[in-house]
């Protein structure tokens, strides 16, 4: 099974040695999106729900161009910088997600000054 780098100028490029995306076989991992403008690299937000709603922005992006959307999703991880942002996370993810969820994890971890949350995804694709 040849391994597949998915690129997109529609979700922000980060300085860090890593893909926004790869596809092996039906399984394509989406690396950890920040709530950042893909044109400009600024954060959008100061609260956790518009963070959210910009960060599964960009997460959809990269699905999109892998020829994926959130349908394929299987599980989505969450990572935020305050058990206190739970309930407003829930709420702007749900919004932006829709019913059936996939399944999903929600972790606590320090992240740099003015972000508040990051996301990450395994989708399984048709062939």
């Amino acid at each position: 099974m040849t391994r597949t780098v998915i690129t997109t100028e529609n979700a922000p490029a980060l300085a860090a040695p890593l893909s926004q995306g790869i596809r092996k076989g039906p399984v394509l991992q989406v690396s950890g999106q920040l709530p950042l403008d893909p044109d400009t690299g600024e954060v959008v937000g100061t609260t956790v729900a518009e963070q959210t709603a910009q960060t599964l922005r960009n997460v959809n992006a990269v699905l999109k161009a892998a020829g994926a959307g959130l349908e394929d999703v299987i599980m989505l991880r969450v990572y935020l910088t305050d058990p206190a942002h739970l309930a407003e996370m829930n709420e702007a993810y749900a919004a932006a997600v829709g019913e059936p969820f996939p399944a999903r994890t929600t972790v606590y971890m320090q992240l740099p000054p003015g972000l508040l949350v990051e996301v990450d995804a395994l989708a399984v694709l048709d062939d």
